[in-house]
């Protein structure tokens, strides 16, 4: 053989060696990406077109959070939450709407506390879905099912089950000691 078909052979070799490494590659990105975000990779994957700008997004997500500073909550902060939902839970059965308001508002502050930002709702189910994906739905849930308690549109039973959502994330946020990573 002349040196030129070696040659041709050899870069034929190399390529395929790099084609198939680049897809191993993503398909490890993807596997990762799917173990980590869990419900939420295939929301999001059902919800768009271009997988790969999902996952661009997830990875940004991840990015974004490893900058934040999520730190666990003190014992003492733990238990003054866990008092107060034990009492946002007891208005509930005299306001339910108001109940409910209340628990949107004590999980944004355990979040506030833990280092998320919670100036917007879209942001906070961002920042979440990084570290708490399994109950990202619940929040949302929760979170559509209070702002139409605010509009007089939701039943007593829908209400309960807002609390119920709640009650998932806060938990979760409230007994993490680690940083989600």
């Amino acid at each position: 053989m002349t040196t030129f078909i070696w040659v041709a052979v050899v870069v034929v070799a190399v390529v395929a060696v790099a084609a198939v490494g680049y897809v191993v590659l993503q398909q490890q990105r993807r596997s990762r990406l799917r173990e980590r975000f869990g419900p939420e990779y295939e929301r999001m994957m059902a919800e768009h077109e271009n997988k790969r700008d999902v996952e661009q997004e997830l990875i940004a997500r991840e990015q974004r959070h490893a900058e934040l500073d999520i730190r666990p909550l003190p014992e003492e902060s733990r238990e003054a939450y866990a008092s107060r939902w034990t009492e946002v839970q007891e208005r509930f059965v005299d306001a339910p709407g108001f109940a409910v308001t209340e628990a949107d508002q004590l999980v944004a502050s355990v979040m506030a506390e833990r280092g998320y930002p919670t100036e917007d709702f879209e942001q906070r189910l961002s920042d979440l879905s990084v570290g708490h994906a399994a109950t990202l739905d619940h929040y949302r849930t929760a979170h559509e099912i209070s702002g139409r308690a605010a509009r007089k549109e939701a039943s007593t039973e829908e209400l309960r089950q807002a609390m119920v959502h709640y009650r998932a994330l806060f938990e979760e946020l409230l007994h993490e000691t680690t940083r989600g990573r």
